[in-house]
């Protein structure tokens, strides 16, 4: 009896220890749930803190993992709706693959709002500070449109991308404010940018939407409706240029001192001419961002939009020089 109860105790290890080996040698080359964290400082003066999360996401155009990175530049700073806005943004760029966000808060060292929507995000990040100079600083009394902002915050993630990443040669850059919609789409259509891609923006100079027109696929003039004279009649979210193109001009930078509607085309007018503009969005008939409505507004007729502070209503001109 005692050597059947040592047998059947014998065959019940044997039996348990072949399925733990086999349990274990199928676990071999599984992916590990773990995010490694790397904080660095830089010489730069800002503070610099990367997240890199070892995912796989889905592709977007069934290419696989070979895909240009897109780096999301975002310029921030603390106020009531920065958690919401961020945080919103943050859920857009999760469904983007090869994605890079870099987010630069206008602050001597980056709040606490910013790194927690950072770290809560899952995506691949670099978090930087910037402190715009006092004299470039809004003051009061004085109307928010009177000096741009986020000027010094995209200049210094242009100088870390041309410092951190000039070996990405077919990367992407896009900047995009925090307060703006985004589909996903529109990341799509960025991806293989080879200098500058252009689409329209709704909701933005007055306009349902302003953007590029399109003709025999080249852009031959602008839908506008405010400074049609401008160099590059477009809006900060509706273009994304090469990177390659930012290294092999390395003067080229937003000019803070540029007058009002002109900091697009101060980036632009270093990089390329209109004749480059690279039309995207089906030639520039999909609106794929939309800016947020700060003006109280009704809508007019043939597409303008009637702003209740002084009751006139955008007028669309087309911008037909495109030399």
């Amino acid at each position: 009896m005692a050597r059947l109860r040592l047998g059947t105790l014998f065959a019940a290890y044997f039996v348990l220890s072949t399925l733990g080996f086999l349990y274990t040698l199928s676990q071999l080359g599984q992916p590990c749930n773990c995010r490694p964290i790397l904080l660095t400082a830089n010489s730069h003066k800002d503070i610099l803190r990367d997240q890199q999360e070892h995912r796989r996401p889905p592709s977007d155009d069934g290419e696989g993992l070979n895909l240009p990175t897109i780096y999301v530049v975002t310029p921030t700073y603390a106020r009531p709706e920065q958690r919401a806005e961020l945080t919103r943004l943050s859920q857009t760029l999760r469904l983007v693959p090869a994605l890079h966000w870099l987010l630069v808060e206008d602050a001597r060292t980056p709040g606490v709002v910013a790194t927690e929507v950072l770290a809560k995000s899952g995506l691949i990040y670099t978090l930087l500070s910037m402190e715009t100079p006092s004299e470039l600083r809004h003051r009061p009394g004085e109307p928010i449109w009177v000096r741009a902002r986020g000027v010094e915050q995209r200049n210094a993630a242009v100088t870390w991308l041309r410092r951190e990443r000039a070996w990405d040669t077919t990367a992407v850059v896009y900047f995009a404010d925090d307060d703006n919609t985004y589909s996903v789409e529109l990341f799509k259509e960025m991806r293989y940018t080879s200098r500058v891609s252009v689409w329209p923006v709704g909701l933005v100079g007055g306009l349902l939407y302003e953007g590029p027109l399109v003709r025999h696929g080249q852009v031959t003039a602008f839908r506008t409706a405010w400074k049609p004279q401008r160099p590059f009649p477009l809006d900060m979210a509706a273009f994304a240029v090469a990177l390659h193109l930012l290294i092999i001009h390395p003067e080229a930078q937003f000019d803070p001192a540029a007058e009002r509607g002109l900091l697009e085309s101060s980036l632009l007018s270093s990089l390329v001419s209109r004749a480059d503009l690279e039309p995207r969005a089906e030639n520039c008939t999909q609106v794929g961002v939309q800016s947020p409505i700060d003006l109280q507004i009704t809508m007019g007729g043939g597409g303008g939009i009637k702003k209740k502070e002084n009751g006139e209503r955008g007028e669309v001109i087309i911008v037909s020089d495109s030399g």
